[in-house]
């Protein structure tokens, strides 16, 4: 399987936001909050305000990549500024370090290496812009199994911040030691 991993144009906006309501829909369902339509809306609408920020500022204020196998869009991937329950929650310890977001995998292709693929990219584009460090949060009890596998356990863990055995964690993650 091919993939491409390539900047999104002003084209791909409708698609991305097809994209963006598939897989967080997808993410709460599989999360066991599916019902929570309200919850899902917020998710989708603040992803379609960081790929306009993305477009607006031409990737200086988010950057995202995106995957695509056939010119299909099934993965993205951006950073930006850190979020305020970021900021908030590490008394802005983070402030100075961008925040990687937005790792999504269509469900159709999901666990084929696409998201790994997009980190490494990612990678690639914030050691190239000079960054050594970067921050990533997840409230997704699967995202943060991957997680932990990935970069170990989080450097802030918000116990039960989502209801009780709902936490979120927060990862400080050093590109270096990622190579």
């Amino acid at each position: 399987m091919y993939v491409k991993i390539r900047r999104p144009a002003k084209e791909d906006e409708k698609e991305l936001h097809v994209f963006f309501q598939l897989v967080i829909s997808d993410t709460f369902s599989k999360e066991g909050i599916g019902h929570m339509m309200e919850d899902i809306q917020e998710e989708i609408h603040t992803k379609k305000q960081y790929l306009d920020k993305d477009f607006e500022s031409k990737g200086l204020n988010r950057y995202f990549l995106i995957a695509e196998v056939e010119d299909k869009i099934v993965g993205s991937i951006e950073y930006g500024p850190p979020s305020e329950l970021i900021l908030l929650h590490t008394n802005n310890e983070f402030q100075s370090i961008v925040e990687v977001g937005t790792v999504f995998v269509h469900p159709d292709f999901q666990r084929k290496g696409i998201g790994n693929r997009l980190l490494n990219e990612i990678y690639t584009v914030l050691a190239g812009k000079g960054m050594s460090a970067f921050c990533l949060d997840s409230g997704y009890a699967r995202a943060q199994k991957v997680w932990k596998r990935k970069f170990g356990e989080p450097d802030y863990l918000l116990k039960d911040f989502w209801g009780k055995g709902l936490h979120h964690m927060i990862w400080r993650i050093t590109l270096s030691t990622l190579r």
